[in-house]
């Protein structure tokens, strides 16, 4: 959407701004604290537990996706996909952590 309303630039050019990166590292730990969240919602049993194997799922693939990145050379700045690859886990258990809190809250 964002490359789509001009505020990126186009699909395949490099993003090396520091402000569009920031920002796209925003909405994504946003995004990946609400993964957290909902999956320990929908948990049937030890939501945490479930939580944990998703942010380590998620730091396997962005691991990979920021050694494909960095290998490519020419996508942006390298601290963009190690900071997504270093925070999933956090940000996923801190999701896990909020819908503990807010279920703790209920009872």
């Amino acid at each position: 959407m964002l490359h789509g309303l001009g505020i990126y630039p186009p699909w395949g050019e490099p993003m090396y701004e520091p402000g569009l990166n920031i920002l796209a590292f925003s909405y994504r730990t946003v995004y990946t604290i609400l993964r957290g969240y909902i999956t320990a919602a929908l948990a049937p049993h030890a939501p945490m537990r479930h939580v944990v194997i998703c942010g380590i799922i998620g730091s396997v693939v962005a691991t990979a996706g920021a050694i494909a990145a960095i290998a490519m050379a020419d996508l942006g700045p390298d601290w963009y996909p190690i900071a997504l690859a270093v925070t999933g886990l956090p940000c996923v258990w801190l999701g896990g952590v909020l819908h503990r809190h807010r279920e703790a809250g209920r009872g």
